[in-house]
C-alpha cells in the first residue's frame, strides 16, 4: 500500500499530534499503525483508576487543541481519554487497528521506507493477515511506555504462590482488602498504587531501591512543574533544583528518616540526564510517615510467601505489584542500518530527526508536551519536502503534456 503522507507508528498522544500537525500542514494521507485495539492504550487499557496527569493540564495540550475550560487543572484518566477521542474525531484521524508492525526497513533502492505488518482482524477472527506499506517518511511514536518491563530473573520469582501483576494490570484496590501486598518500584505508580491500597484497607509494603526525590504537587498554591518551568527560565539548573529540594524538605520534612534518601543530583538535573521524574506527593507521603506504608529496601530474593530484602529482613505477602515501569519495542522492529540510530533500550539517538526520512516522536523523554513539539517540528519539516517533491511532480506532467 502506497502512502502519500507519513507512515506513523503508534496511536498515542505523539502519533495523534504528529497526524494533526501533518494534515494541518496540507500533507497528504498519512497511515497510523497501532497494534491495540483504541487510541491511546496505555491511557485505555494499562493505567489505574485514580490516575490523573500528574502536572497541570496547559502542559500536557497537543498541538492546536487545550483542554475544555471545564476540566481541572489535573484532568483524570477518563477526561484524558475523552480529549483524545475528541482530538482524533476533530482533526478526522482514523488508524488501523490491529496492525502489529513486524520490521520498518529502508529500501535504498527505491529510496522508501516499507513497513510490514500482521493484522489480527480482532475478537472472535484471529484470522491473521501481512501487509506491506510503502512511503518516504517513517514516524516512530510507539512510545516509551510500550511494553511492561518485568525483573524475570529475580531469584524465587517463579515460585511464589501469591498473586503476580505488573502496574500495567492494576486498576484499584478493591480486590487487596487485608491483604498484605509488596508494591516493587517507588516512582508515580508505585507511590500512588501503594496509596490506593491503603485506601482499600490493604496492608501494603513499598519497595524503595534507589534514591529518589518527593517533591508535593503544589508550592505555596502553584503546581510544582509550573514553577519549576518558571525558575528554569530564570536561573542555573543546580540554583533551580536547590531551591526546590528546600522546598520540599521544608513542606515534607526529611524522607530519609522513612527510609527514602534523596539523589545527590537535583531534580530537574535528573529529568534532564535519565529521563526520571521526580514523585509528586499526592498523599502517599503521609501514610509512610503513620506507619501505613512500610518501605523497605532492595528487593533480593522470593520464596513461596514470603520475601526477602537486601538489610536482610523478610517479609510474607499474600500479592506483589510489579510498578518497575516500561520499555520501547522500537529495537524488535525498526530493522537494517537505521536502526543503529535508536540505542539497544530502544531510544533514539539522532533525536526527533534522524536519516532517510526517519523521524521520532514522543521519546525524548519529556512527556507529552515533548512529544507534541516534536510532532510540529516533524510536519514542519516534511512540509518542506512535500512541497518540493510535489512541485517536481508537477513540473514533469506539465512538460510530458507539452511533448504530448
Amino acid at each position: 500500500m502506497w502512502v502519500d503522507g507519513a507512515i506513523i507508528v503508534g496511536a498515542g498522544p505523539s502519533g495523534l499530534a504528529t497526524a494533526a500537525c501533518l494534515s494541518a500542514a496540507g500533507i497528504g494521507s498519512s497511515v497510523i499503525l497501532e497494534k491495540n485495539s483504541c487510541i491511546g492504550s496505555l491511557w485505555q487499557n494499562r493505567t489505574y483508576d485514580r490516575l490523573r496527569l500528574h502536572i497541570p493540564k496547559q502542559f500536557c495540550e497537543l498541538p492546536m487543541s487545550p483542554f475544555p475550560d471545564s476540566f481541572p487543572i489535573y484532568p483524570t484518566r477518563t477526561q484524558f481519554v475523552d480529549y483524545l477521542e475528541n482530538y482524533a474525531a476533530h482533526f478526522q484521524i482514523r488508524a488501523r487497528f490491529h496492525e502489529c508492525v513486524q520490521s520498518a526497513v529502508f529500501d535504498p533502492r527505491l529510496g522508501l521506507w516499507r513497513v510490514r505488518t500482521i493484522r489480527e482482524s480482532g475478537e472472535g477472527d484471529r484470522e491473521r493477515q501481512a501487509r506491506e506499506y510503502v512511503g518516504r517518511w517513517l514516524v516512530v511514536a510507539s512510545g516509551e511506555n510500550a511494553e511492561p518491563l518485568l525483573p524475570w530473573d529475580l531469584p524465587g520469582l517463579a515460585s511464589f504462590r501469591g498473586s503476580v501483576k505488573h502496574s500495567s494490570e492494576f486498576k484499584n484496590g478493591c480486590d487487596y482488602a487485608g491483604k498484605s501486598v509488596l508494591v516493587v518500584g517507588s516512582g508515580n505508580s508505585g507511590m500512588e498504587i501503594a496509596l490506593d491500597l491503603v485506601q482499600h484497607n490493604a496492608k501494603p509494603a513499598i519497595v524503595v531501591r534507589s534514591p529518589v526525590h518527593i517533591l508535593p504537587r503544589e508550592m505555596l498554591g502553584f503546581s510544582t512543574y509550573s514553577v519549576a518551568m518558571k525558575l528554569l527560565k530564570h536561573l542555573p539548573v543546580w540554583l533551580a533544583d536547590r531551591l526546590l529540594v528546600s522546598y520540599a524538605i521544608a513542606a515534607l520534612g526529611s524522607t530519609a528518616r522513612h527510609g527514602i534518601r534523596r539523589p545527590d543530583v537535583g531534580p530537574m538535573e535528573m529529568k534532564v540526564k535519565t529521563g526520571r521524574t521526580p514523585v509528586l506527593d499526592v498523599g502517599t507521603l503521609s501514610k509512610i510517615k503513620a506507619g501505613k506504608i512500610k518501605v523497605r529496601p532492595s528487593l533480593e530474593s522470593l520464596s513461596s510467601c514470603s520475601a526477602r530484602f537486601s538489610d536482610g529482613q523478610q517479609g510474607d505477602y499474600d500479592a506483589i505489584i510489579f510498578a518497575t515501569g516500561y520499555k520501547s519495542n522500537v529495537p524488535q522492529w525498526l530493522k537494517g542500518e537505521v536502526g543503529n540510530s535508536f540505542s539497544a533500550d530502544g531510544f533514539p539517538r539522532c533525536g526527533w530527526k534522524g536519516e532517510r526520512g526517519l523521524y521520532v516522536a514522543g521519546l525524548s523523554r519529556k512527556g507529552i508536551f515533548g512529544g507534541s513539539k516534536d510532532a510540529q517540528m516533524i510536519a514542519e519539516d516534511i512540509s518542506k519536502e512535500y512541497s518540493l517533491v510535489h512541485k517536481l511532480v508537477s513540473t514533469n506532467r506539465a512538460k510530458q503534456q507539452q511533448q504530448q
